[in-house]
């Protein structure tokens, strides 16, 4: 496949660039579902923190919240993900994406476009939930080099939620369809090391806790944030790191093409 020329980049960026403000006017207009999903993890936070956390016992030792905390990061990724795949089944129900097919614009801007969008609003989820965490006495204790390579993973994870997302709300077309993508968001999210540690789970579970991509992510920000893990030693445990890389980025390299491909062919 031969490269694509600069010009071709430069109208390709630019489209996804006008395609992202779309989506960020849109929400300017209609900011009720965005704060609601950057408050509430911040809710859960208190309920587990406070509420749940004294019963809460972390393997090894250490504080609960600081055990706690990398997990509710990694859910506040997951977290408002629906609003961005609504908008993608909405746009192509009403026919706007049909609209764009055919105008003289990169094929892939509007999956570009959508996914820079909601990347501006996983840092802003992220930071509300940093935010939140130091007030709640959550440190990281490793430096800022690390804990910055920590918040790259936490965004790596959200972005490739989003593409295959994307690809998914392509897919389903209707908005009430894809409402339900949500609901796999609580069996993700609990299934996994971010509020207990697998070990007190049934075998299965444990095992199914253990290589959710999830998992990965938390267990390196745990490790990368220097908070109290859950430990272990199976291979997941021991490359922590290597797996938070490997799983985004597998699920974008399947998604990212199929996304595309999908909305190229919405009409047949």
């Amino acid at each position: 496949m031969s490269a694509i020329p600069a010009s071709g980049r430069h109208t390709a960026l630019a489209d996804a660039a006008t395609l992202t403000g779309r989506a960020l006017r849109h929400w300017a207009r209609q900011p009720a579902p965005v704060v609601v999903t950057l408050l509430f993890p911040v809710l859960l936070v208190l309920m587990f923190g406070y509420l749940l956390g004294g019963a809460m016992v972390v393997p090894g030792g250490g504080d609960y919240r600081e055990f706690l905390l990398p997990g509710m990061f990694a859910m506040a990724m997951l977290f408002g993900v629906e609003t961005t795949y609504t908008a993608v089944a909405t746009d192509a129900a009403r026919g706007v994406t049909d609209r764009f097919r055919s105008l003289p614009i990169a094929r892939s801007a509007v999956v570009a476009g959508r996914a820079g969008a909601d990347g501006l609003h996983a840092v802003a989820a992220l930071t509300v939930m940093v935010g939140c965490a130091l007030a709640v006495g959550w440190q990281w204790h490793l430096g800022v080099g690390r804990a910055l390579a920590g918040a790259g993973l936490l965004l790596l994870l959200r972005l490739a939620m989003i593409v295959a997302g994307i690809h998914l709300a392509l897919l389903l077309r209707a908005p009430e369809a894809v409402a339900a993508l949500q609901i796999l968001v609580w069996p993700l999210g609990f299934a996994s090391n971010a509020f207990v540690a697998p070990q007190t789970m049934p075998g299965w579970l444990a095992a199914v806790a253990e290589w959710n991509p999830l998992s990965a992510t938390v267990a390196a920000c745990r490790e990368l944030f220097g908070n109290p893990g859950w430990g272990g030693d199976g291979w997941p445990a021991e490359h922590a790191v290597a797996l938070a890389v490997a799983w985004p980025l597998l699920l974008i390299a399947v998604s990212g093409p199929l996304a595309v491909r999908r909305w190229r062919r919405l009409d047949r």
